[in-house]
């Protein structure tokens, strides 16, 4: 961090706006002395890569860290290491996506590097006389490496080596394992594809070798092994089921019931439609069941099995045991499953590899080769070239930052793009149109919940809106209503909002941070609140009447059709209620002789001292929260809306009521239109209110000159009276009348 009291040459010019100095970046040296800038004068420390309305691929090539924040260090960086490779910092300001070849600085390693490559690529692209390139051109990568063979990148496609064979194992490893896009935009193959796929073909080929390497063991019965082991493996736990039970009924005879299925399961099998195939049998033996008693083969099998334990006879049985056998003892089936049990083994044993759909005649061929060391090479011979692709991208870097990074220390180091009249900060998402009115401080919101924790600290009305396209898309915003009244915003109502790239949105209300938006809405806002209150109190009371009036209906109904039963005796004169009663009657009448006593006092004041009076009481009411608006204005700051983003403000960047009004604009009529005088729908103009402001201000006029005298003095004492002699005191008129204690004694 850099402090101002390091020695510094450099006279550095600034600018005041919302209540900041602010450096100004106007020349080469502005730039040059940034990291002598005192950072306590920056007005913000940090910002977010996205969600701004800057290029997020800018902001990630400036964030080194590569933690998804800018902070000042890093802006200084990305300044210095501009300034390294361009002549002349002064063409900044410029903003241009088009660098002129001359403005790259050839002096030093890197710059003629860059320089070099920047001829290349506009080379590539078949422009070699260029002057200049732009950063569509420099960032076009596909066009770029489209015509080389290699590119640095480590990733080799089909294209790099001309020899059939080498392409057929490129296009085996793609196949199999996939690959990695190259620069120049086409799939290909790195050295860990490489390593992967050969160490796969190693892996099953020694797999395979064992079967080869032990024949006999492995694969009895040869090429029909594997046909045998799938019959084989299809009956097993049936066959051993079988002779499990066979055993048990041999051990106890008692058991033979039980290991047999109940006749109770027959029937119930019997009673339904049934086929051969009958799911209801596959879970019965696979024949009947006697002590120690051969499993038939084709005669006495459950119908269910009958296919697979035939299949088991052809396929198993006879080529292993020999002969043409119609049954099958328990201890031949023992050695049938010695038999195929290195096969099973050997099978369980094979490596989940992606390789295998290539077969082993053709991983035995690769493998035979030296492809992969060929490939490696390829690999290797990519890689080389990587510092000269590296500075093909350092040129796209560096016409970015030829573009971006005055208007980022214009939205960082200060915030002149937020306070200029025909520019937008890069934090501001677009404009929201709502309630006749357009807010352009509008923020893009992550987390609504979370921001309206911090952002109701920037004493601003902030409405967050849900915002949707017909294509889908979302997003939430937070706008700034800085200008006009409250009394139409509300949860749920809909507005439309223009992004910066002119794209329309749905906008929704769904959350408000209330704070005063004007003074004017908060003289006018305990009339409103009194006036919101007494409909809301005629209103309960409309209820209560109708409720009343129900009850009272109910009451006669039920009066009237139990008008044969005994009547209630009356009930007497509570003594207590009576005296409450009077208490009650005093205490209205003392407060109405209040009132006569300050109407009285108001009535013996000249008319243009009444009319003061009812100003005074205006503000008397309104004043409060006048005061309160006034002092909530004034603490009105962008930061919190901004820090609850993710920024990092270093300064109060105070939002102003001129400044307010100039970030919310009002519906007004264009100049120049001529607005309809008539409307057929419309109220018709009463003449009365300004009759009567006419003839109230005549009065007032009037009674002024009178109570000095004045009109009497120039008429010549036809008219008026004379001056007074006599002062009224407008304290003692409005004092309360004693109270006539006798009479409000119950």
């Amino acid at each position: 961090m850099n402090d101002s009291s390091q020695a510094n040459s450099h006279r550095w010019r600034f600018f005041r706006a919302g209540g900041l100095d602010q450096a100004r970046f106007e020349t080469a040296d502005d730039f040059r002395n940034l990291e002598h800038l005192d950072q306590k004068l920056w007005v913000a420390l940090s910002c977010p890569v996205k969600g701004l309305e800057l290029d997020e691929k800018t902001l990630a090539l400036i964030d080194a860290d590569k933690d998804g924040r800018v902070r000042a260090p890093e802006i200084i960086q990305a300044v210095q290491w501009a300034e390294d490779h361009l002549k002349d910092l002064n063409n900044l300001k410029d903003g241009s996506d088009t660098l002129p070849l001359a403005q790259i600085n050839d002096q030093t390693n890197s710059g003629k590097l860059i320089l070099a490559s920047a001829r290349q690529i506009l080379k590539n692209l078949g422009k070699p006389d260029a002057q200049s390139i732009s950063l569509a051109e420099a960032e076009d990568t596909a066009k770029i490496f489209a015509q080389t063979k290699f590119n640095g990148d480590g990733i080799i496609p089909v294209e790099s080596t001309g020899d059939a064979a080498l392409q057929a194992v490129i296009n085996d490893i793609l196949s199999t394992l996939g690959g990695e896009t190259d620069r120049s935009g086409k799939p290909g193959i790195n050295q860990s594809k490489v390593d992967e796929f050969f160490a796969q073909l190693t892996a099953y080929n020694d797999w395979a070798a064992q079967a080869e390497t032990n024949a006999s063991a492995v694969t009895p019965l040869g090429a029909n092994t594997a046909a045998a082991v799938e019959a084989f493996q299809a009956v097993r736990a049936r066959v051993d089921d079988y002779f499990a039970r066979c055993r048990l009924a041999a051990y106890d005879s008692r058991a033979l019931s039980a290991v047999n299925r109940k006749e109770e399961e027959y029937l119930a099998i019997a009673a339904k439609d049934m086929t051969v195939q009958a799911q209801e049998l596959n879970g019965f033996p696979l024949a009947r069941i006697e002590p120690n008693q051969p499993l038939p083969l084709q005669a006495g099998l459950n119908p269910a099995w009958v296919s697979a334990v035939s299949a088991l006879r052809q396929r198993v049985v006879i080529p292993l045991l020999g002969g043409d056998r119609n049954s099958l003892t328990g201890v031949e089936w023992e050695q049938i499953c010695a038999k195929l049990a290195p096969y099973l083994a050997w099978n369980a044993a094979k490596p989940a590899t992606a390789v295998e759909k290539l077969g082993g005649k053709r991983i035995r061929e690769i493998l035979g080769t030296q492809a992969k060391a060929a490939l490696s090479k390829l690999i290797d011979q990519d890689k080389a070239l990587e510092p000269e692709a590296t500075s093909i991208m350092q040129v796209e870097k560096l016409i970015r930052f030829y573009r971006d990074l005055h208007r980022l220390a214009n939205n960082f180091v200060n915030f002149s793009d937020f306070y200029s009249k025909d520019r937008l900060a890069v934090f501001q998402a677009g404009t929201l149109y709502l309630d006749a009115r357009a807010c352009e401080l509008c923020v893009r919101v992550d987390d609504p919940a979370k921001h309206a924790a911090l952002g109701g600290l920037a004493k601003t009305y902030l409405a967050y809106c849900d915002c949707t396209r017909p294509s889908g898309e979302k997003m939430t915003i937070a706008a700034a209503f800085t200008d006009g009244d409250a009394d139409n915003l509300m949860v749920g109502r809909n507005g439309l909002f223009y992004d910066r790239k002119g794209r329309d949105w749905d906008a929704t209300i769904t959350k408000i941070i209330e704070n005063p938006i004007s003074i004017r809405q908060a003289f006018w806002s305990p009339y409103k609140k009194l006036v919101r209150l007494i409909e809301e109190q005629v209103a309960k009371r409309a209820a209560a009447a109708e409720a009343g009036v129900d009850t009272k209906l109910t009451s006669a109904a039920t009066a009237a059709a139990t008008v044969d039963k005994t009547k209630p005796a009356p009930k007497k004169i509570d003594v207590g209620t009576v005296a409450a009663l009077g208490v009650a009657f005093g205490a209205i009448g003392t407060a109405f002789a209040a009132l006569a006593g300050y109407a009285v006092g108001i009535l013996k004041l000249p008319f243009w001292q009444v009319c003061l009076a009812l100003v005074g009481l205006m503000l008397i009411i309104s004043g409060p929260a006048m005061l309160i608006a006034w002092l909530k204005l004034r603490q009105r700051n962008l930061g919190p809306i901004l820090d609850a983003n993710g920024w990092a403000v270093n300064g109060r960047v105070k939002i102003n009521v001129p400044f307010g009004r100039s970030l919310t604009s009002i519906a007004r009529l264009p100049a120049g239109a001529q607005p309809a005088l008539d409307d057929p729908f419309g109220q018709s103009p009463s003449v009365w209110p300004q009759f009567l402001a006419i003839i109230v201000a005549i009065a007032f006029v009037y009674s002024f000159l009178n109570s000095h005298g004045w009109i009497h003095q120039w008429s010549g004492g036809k008219w008026g009276n004379p001056k007074s002699t006599q002062t009224i005191e407008l304290g003692n008129l409005l004092k309360l009348p004693p109270a006539d204690t006798k009479a409000s004694t119950p």
